[in-house]
């Protein structure tokens, strides 16, 4: 089969593969049916990630049919469509049970597909510990429908459930890129007061303008004047950084009011100053991470609802046999690109 393969820093190639089999009993095999690119793929191209093994099939955004499961799978079986969960978790330690599945302490837990073992990018994929990493799609919902559950929208759930969101706040979310928008969407669950995204790509700022009329828009530059005039206390009562830009993380605390909660969503290129000096007295709390993707089922259940549609993100699709002019499009912010579907 063709994978997508990291060889090096700054060099993937599609390369011809053995199916996967399964290893553990608790693994499960899937036929991968629609795919995409995540920023995180990026980072290992560009050696962000230490993690990351060369050699390894990269992709961790899939959707499929299984086709084969371990002795110990029982949540699901061969023919059903289903969601990958961007982390592997056992369930059964002491982060997943306080619901911090990033940081499951198996060998396989957090991070682990397209990044220290084969990913999704490809024909078929097995999923370790995959009574908790596949989730059902319902009836009635698409693949293009689900297909960001298991890593960008869940990590839009993510941050928006932990920034603690009330409909009298004033929200800032940084970045309207992929994992901004879908956290643009699962901000606007909460019904907060205002929601002001902030963007330096003019075509991004006219994406979120064309689907979500009642959000407010502003760049970099323009930012921390527009939040001052657009709320209550001084500030942002809500601050999301997903942009990762060279600025952005000192651009959140500086618009966030007083005792304001700054959510930091984004992955660095390089390490954040954290300016404590001029930060006394602001009384910031700071939540940041990886997402802890265990919201699957609820996601799904929304867009099954009606109440969350991901499908204008995916502005363009290829096949995987030319995955590598979908890098180069994604990367470089061609066309409008917002994601790319990847067929098979």
């Amino acid at each position: 089969m063709q994978a997508y393969t990291y060889i090096e820093k700054g060099k993937f190639a599609l390369l011809e593969k053995a199916k996967p089999t399964l290893i553990e009993p608790t693994d499960a095999i899937v036929k991968v049916t629609l795919g995409s690119i995540c920023t995180s793929d990026l980072h290992i191209k560009h050696g962000s990630v230490p993690r990351a093994v060369p050699g390894i099939t990269v992709g961790h955004e899939m959707v499929g049919i299984v086709e084969q499961v371990g002795s110990e799978v029982t949540a699901v079986k061969p023919g059903d469509r289903v969601t990958v969960n961007v982390e592997t978790f056992c369930g059964e330690c002491f982060f997943c049970k306080h619901g911090y599945v990033n940081n499951c302490t198996s060998l396989h837990g957090g991070w682990a597909l397209g990044c220290r073992i084969d990913g999704g990018q490809t024909e078929y994929v097995r999923v370790p510990l995959a009574q908790q990493g596949l989730n059902h799609i319902p009836d009635g919902v698409s693949d293009e429908q689900a297909l960001f559950v298991g890593d960008v929208l869940a990590t839009g759930f993510w941050a928006a459930r932990i920034t603690e969101i009330t409909e009298d706040d004033t929200v800032l979310i940084i970045g309207a890129g992929p994992t901004g928008i879908c956290t643009l969407l699962c901000c606007m669950l909460k019904n907060p007061k205002h929601i002001i995204v902030c963007e330096q790509s003019a075509e991004r700022r006219a994406f979120v303008k064309a689907h979500y009329p009642d959000v407010l828009l502003t760049t970099p530059k323009e930012c921390t004047d527009f939040v001052m005039q657009h709320s209550d206390h001084g500030g942002a009562d809500r601050v999301l950084e997903v942009a990762g830009g060279k600025d952005t993380f000192q651009l959140a605390w500086q618009c966030a009011r007083p005792n304001a909660i700054v959510t930091i969503v984004a992955l660095y290129d390089e390490p954040q100053l954290l300016p404590l000096p001029q930060m006394y007295g602001k009384n910031l709390t700071f939540k940041t991470g990886g997402v802890d993707g265990c919201d699957c089922e609820e996601i799904l259940q929304l867009i099954k609802e009606g109440k969350i549609d991901t499908t204008p993100l995916i502005t363009h699709r290829f096949p995987l046999e030319r995955i590598a002019e979908a890098y180069e499009i994604f990367e470089q912010k061609r066309d409008g690109v917002i994601k790319v579907a990847i067929t098979q």
